[in-house]
């Protein structure tokens, strides 16, 4: 972390082009001859910065698919979960300023490298609850009455209220022994350990790119890494079905006695076997870098552009540096002094500040909703939990993935400068938003449950907690507060096989069938027998078509939307001044993640958890994780949030993009031909850079941002 003098056997040109203090990595970097080429370097480090982000969101991707699975497996509220999901972001909340500020002094591939490592520890450390928790206990009304013989034809209404009452005081004894109540608090640390170390890699890797890659070629190389980053949550969401359909204690239990479907919504798959795979890709993305140089030869063209700009922008800020006595290590007093002084010009720029506003609003609701988008598919269309992240995995990722890639060479093509890409990004965004309103026309109807959402007779009720009891199943004495769905043969769902007022049943596991249901007898439309399955009843025909139109709606959505999203990242770098790059790249992953990552998760869980018809209960008799949700008032909750979230971003969307024109354009008299913007504000940076040298006002230097 020291400036110094380059080597004297540099010639005399270099020296007029390259200042001793200009970058301090510039100060300490090797002869010349011993740098690797730049096109060899270039592309080295893009593959392997490539493959840290798909192992990134490979991992992120892994967590948001596991969200449904760990709330079930550790009896958790939405919220709790969003808290957990969170933590990622208090992580990066951390380290991220100092990491873009001073990680860009140090040897930025091997920070890189550390960051993959400590990611990959992450993800160990959320897998690691599952190995010391025991045997996964889901609530059931079945298990203590046939655990004896499960041939054997029972009587769900022989188990009276003292019968229950002895269970429960068991259950109550063990629960003070249970170590897992708090095990989730290390998937949490492990969380939060992961977002420190996915810090370095956006910022430093980034601004190393920009830094060694011709200007026009910046743009594809973002919308590659980018398009393969899409790679992540894609194969992330796969792995992630995968995982969801293995029982979570497979190969420890024996899987004919579980009585539970991935359907059920009491079912928790091998969401650990994830974080154990994503660890290891983090681990070996780290490798690369652990080789690539601190530097490498910046093209010719390149080079010259970038370090007279570069030159003429940091004159301002050390001129007084250039003394020959400035070859001792820089102080951290100044080096923080330095980091103030960018700081507040970066915030003091108000296109900048502006974006980040826009940004902001849209990246909470976007955060919120890609969240829940998998329990949101399994609660409003009765999907599983695999088939949710299946489908995620293969028909809503792949169109953003070609929409990021498209997007990047369209602004190739036209040669977009900062007013075509605010326009064309604003446009695209806005089209995506309008799609987006389509979802609340194509959602379904609530489970039919009897007692919850209709009543005994098959008529929709409002919910009422004492509407569970009818005559048919008074004699039984149920318990209310356990979840074990059945299926009526009349497509109701009771909640248990009691309160349906079963009087026997056969089979074992999941063909267990009960017998002489009293309940299916009241409805006097059914004339069929009166047996029931375990598990809920399915979804309506319709509602399987209205899944189908929300599947196509996601797919348009998401493809306009990630038309302008190259663009949109690119305006960040053309508003804020060269040298302050790394650091308004760092500022605005900050602020993302801690006005947005954070708080979203949890609030938009807060007001799912509102929509809660039923409970579960865990095996200490508190609440768990809910098992059913109003289906109407989910949909109108979770959608609205998200669409009044990004709504506003819209109106600040136009406040940016006049004062991006009225910046740009007032420099000269008016744009010029497609193609030529771009040299046209190479021109206004220049004019800007010679504004900003030592002598102006601290007035002027900001009116020039």
């Amino acid at each position: 972390m020291t400036a110094e003098t380059k080597p004297s056997n540099v010639n005399d040109s270099n020296q007029e082009a390259e200042p001793d203090q200009l970058l301090d990595d510039e100060g300490n970097k090797i002869p010349p001859v011993k740098k690797i080429s730049s096109p060899t370097g270039l592309k080295i480090f893009l593959a392997a910065l490539s493959f840290s982000y798909f192992s990134k969101a490979l991992c992120g991707t892994i967590m948001k698919s596991s969200i449904t699975q760990i709330e079930r497996r550790f009896d958790l509220t939405s919220s709790t979960a969003g808290f957990i999901d969170g933590s990622f972001e208090m992580g990066n909340l951390l380290v991220i300023a100092f990491v873009s500020y001073f990680g860009a002094k140090l040897h930025r591939p091997k920070v890189i490298a550390v960051g993959c490592f400590t990611m990959a520890l992450g993800c160990f450390l959320s897998a690691m609850p599952h190995f010391f928790m025991g045997y996964y206990k889901y609530e059931t009304t079945s298990h203590t009455a046939s655990s004896a013989n499960l041939t054997t034809s029972i009587n769900p209404c022989s188990l009276h209220q003292d019968v229950n009452d002895t269970v429960l005081e068991v259950s109550l004894s063990g629960c003070e022994k249970e170590p897992s109540s708090y095990m989730w608090i290390y998937i949490l640390l492990g969380n939060m350990l992961r977002g420190i170390g996915e810090t370095p890699i956006t910022p430093l890797g980034i601004s190393y790119l920009d830094d060694f890659a011709k200007e026009e070629n910046v743009p594809v190389y973002v919308a590659c890494l980018h398009t393969i980053a899409m790679m992540g949550p894609m194969f992330g969401f796969l792995l992630g079905s995968l995982c969801a359909k293995l029982y979570v204690d497979i190969g420890f239990v024996d899987l004919g006695s579980i009585t539970i479907t991935p359907q059920d919504s009491r079912w928790v798959g091998a969401w650990w076997l994830g974080f154990l795979i994503g660890g290891a890709a983090s681990f070996l993305s780290a490798i690369p870098f652990c080789f690539l140089p601190k530097s490498l030869k910046k093209p010719e063209k390149a080079n010259k552009d970038k370090t007279s700009r570069g030159l003429l922008e940091n004159m301002g800020s050390s001129r007084n540096k250039l003394s020959p006595e400035k070859t001792k290590p820089r102080k951290w007093s100044v080096m923080l002094k330095d980091f103030y002084t960018s700081l507040k010009k970066v915030l003091g720029n108000r296109m900048y500040f502006t974006f980040l506003c826009c940004s902001l609003l849209q990246f909470s609701g976007f955060i919120g909703f890609f969240t829940y988008k998998p329990k949101y598919m399994e609660q409003q269309y009765g999907q599983s939990t695999s088939k949710s992240n299946f489908i995620i995995g293969v028909t809503s990722l792949p169109p953003v993935s070609l929409g990021i890639f498209l997007g990047g060479l369209i602004m190739k093509k036209y040669k977009m400068g900062i007013i075509s890409a605010t326009k064309f990004s604003f446009t695209m965004s806005f089209l995506a938003y309008a799609i987006s309103l389509l979802h609340f026309f194509v959602g379904c109807d609530n489970y039919v449950v009897a007692g919850m959402t209709v009543s005994y007779e098959g008529n929709p009720i409002p919910y009422h907690k004492n509407s569970l009891f009818s005559e048919c199943n008074s004699h039984c004495k149920c318990a209310s507060n356990v979840w074990d769905p059945v299926c009526g043969a009349n497509g109701i769902t009771y909640v248990s096989a009691c309160l349906a007022g079963c009087k026997t049943s056969e089979g074992h596991g999941k063909s267990t069938v009960f017998h002489n249901c009293r309940c299916l007898e009241i409805n006097s439309s059914w004339t069929g027998n009166n047996s029931a399955t375990l598990g809920q009843c399915p979804k309506s025909d319709d509602c399987s078509m209205k899944f189908i139109y929300y599947t196509v709606i996601q797919v348009i959505g998401g493809f306009c939307y990630a038309l302008g999203a190259t663009p949109s990242y690119m305006i960040m770098f053309r508003c804020v001044q060269p040298e302050l790059k790394a650091l308004a790249v760092g500022l605005y992953t900050l602020i993302m993640r801690m006005l947005g990552g954070i708080p979203a998760p949890v609030y938009f869980g807060a007001v799912i958890d509102k929509t809660c018809l039923k409970w579960g209960n865990t095996s200490c008799g508190k609440r768990g994780a809910c098992r059913l949700y109003d289906s109407n008032a989910n949909r109108y909750v979770f959608l609205g949030l998200a669409a009044i979230l990004r709504g506003p971003s819209y109106l600040i969307g136009i406040i940016f993009y006049i004062l991006v024109k009225k910046h740009f354009q007032n420099k000269n008299s008016r744009p010029l031909e497609n193609g030529q913007e771009d040299a046209a504000m190479n021109k206004e940076d220049n004019c800007k850079i010679k504004e900003r040298l030592p002598g102006s006002s601290d007035a002027e230097n900001e009116s020039s941002i």
